[in-house]
């Protein structure tokens, strides 16, 4: 088997284990943490996600692969140096943050110990998401995937200890998580930084910020938009309900991890038909994707009682009716990609920028508006409103770009795909008014499996073709 096709699979199988690991024992914490404790949890890794962007500038992602082929002589120093930017924003948010923590954890809802920890957890995570990115661009597989699988492992069996022998279990949870992400990230920046031997490098240093910082603007409106609802919600209506709308929404978005496996091998097959001059050759694939994804969401939404039953217990049963509008935002979340895919084939990100924020500004007002009247299930409504602008701003944004570069705008079927979209909210509808009839539901689940079965060699020849390339 070839390397790169080696390394491929090892890193699929092994994100399907952290996945499996992930959603076995999450159920255990939701069982032993109150709703409120659990809110504390979700409070945790929505600011995590924010702060991470400030004291990192996504510099692992964005201009890292174009780094490594560019310095590709010294890529060990790039990583090192890339990692003294990281120290250097850290050490000026904890000048700003000392002396003002006792306002800030006002607006944070978390003690400073908790806030320390989650700045060493950001710092611990990127030196391990800057290792394993050289590696992965090495094709080393073998001890990415070892440490990955080592640390899912571990993280729940100490959080596990922690949490049943302390009283203020949301903390312990967060503490038992992140505490080996920490020791393994100290590891790896101490790794890193003898490898690299430079922290400060003014020509890796011009790079990194000049690729990155012009996309500040499209990753903290899209942090914002995937995560404000969950402040919101523990600030106007208590983390026992920021709690149960993250079960939901973790539930929901399952499938993404499907969505973005899909994309990895879609795109390269894409932009090769863009290359040949062969886009209509994606209406069917692209009809073929759709289809796919909508018949598994319904398969999360039609079954949503029984699996917040199952996963989370009685405590969450509010969390039922905020799967469906979270699963059809994903659905928005996957047109959404396709039409990104085309700018960025074009190298276009000024209209992505726009999209996101206008999409984020949106997702906070109407959040704003219909949490403290409707609880949260409107913030699952206001997430799938949001999704839709999303879409159609980046449609818009396409047939611009498309105009610019004088393309044809013939690789979408449109008509298909607004139909499967329409049918799968007109499914989606009936699977949550049948809610009190579960064996209905079953019967007309099997039903659809056995055709997906009859049709398998449809869905299996677009498969075909994409790795193919033909």
């Amino acid at each position: 088997m070839p390397l790169t096709l080696k390394a491929s699979a090892a890193y699929a199988v092994c994100s399907i284990l952290q996945r499996c690991i992930s959603f076995l024992t999450m159920p255990v914490f939701v069982r032993l943490l109150t709703t409120e404790q659990f809110g504390e949890v979700t409070l945790y890794g929505t600011w995590s996600g924010i702060l991470s962007l400030f004291l990192t500038l996504n510099l692992a992602y964005g201009s890292f692969s174009t780094a490594m082929v560019k310095f590709e002589k010294d890529r060990d120093g790039y990583i090192s140096s890339v990692q003294g930017i990281s120290i250097y924003l850290t050490l000026v948010f904890l000048i700003v943050y000392l002396p003002l923590r006792h306002d800030l954890n006002q607006v944070f809802e978390l003690p400073t110990w908790v806030m320390l920890l989650m700045v060493a957890e950001i710092l611990g995570v990127n030196a391990w998401t800057l290792w394993a990115g050289k590696k992965r661009f090495e094709y080393k597989w073998k001890a990415v995937v070892a440490v990955s699988l080592l640390n899912s492992l571990f993280s729940p069996l100490i959080a596990f200890f922690v949490v049943i022998n302390i009283e203020q279990r949301g903390l312990g949870r967060i503490f038992g998580f992140a505490v080996t992400g920490i020791i393994t990230g100290l590891i790896l920046f101490i790794l890193n930084s003898i490898r690299g031997k430079k922290i400060l490098n003014k020509e890796y240093w011009t790079y990194a910020l000049g690729f990155n910082i012009p996309l500040i603007a499209y990753y903290l409106s899209q942090t914002i938009f995937n995560m404000s609802d969950r402040i919101m919600i523990s600030h106007l209506i208590g983390k026992d309900n920021a709690g149960i709308y993250g079960v939901a929404y973790t539930i929901a978005m399952i499938l993404t991890f499907v969505l973005n496996a899909i994309n990895n091998s879609y795109v390269p097959w894409f932009y090769g038909r863009l290359k040949a001059g062969n886009p209509e050759d994606n209406k069917a694939v692209s009809v073929a994707i759709a289809l796919l994804m909508s018949l598994l969401l319904c398969g999360i939404i039609w079954f949503a009682p029984e699996i917040i039953l199952i996963w989370a217990g009685d405590q969450y049963e509010g969390a039922i009716y905020v799967v469906m509008p979270v699963a059809l935002s994903v659905l928005q979340l996957f047109y959404s990609q396709l039409f990104i895919n085309v700018m960025f084939y074009y190298e276009k990100k000024k209209e992505l920028v726009w999209a996101s924020i206008a999409s984020a500004v949106l997702n906070i007002v109407l959040n704003w508006v219909l949490i403290p009247r409707y609880g949260i299930v409107a913030a699952g409504y206001t997430t799938l409103a949001s999704y839709v602008v999303f879409v159609i701003c980046n449609y818009l944004a396409m047939k611009k770009i498309l105009r610019q570069e004088k393309s044809k705008d013939n690789m979408y079927d449109y008509k298909k795909l607004i139909i499967i979209m329409v049918a799968f909210w007109i499914v989606s509808a009936v699977g949550a008014i049948l809610y009190g009839f579960m064996w209905i539901r079953i019967v007309i689940a099997v039903a659809v499996l056995v055709a997906m079965i009859i049709k398998r060699n449809y869905f299996i020849d677009m498969y075909r073709k994409i790795k193919g390339n033909n």
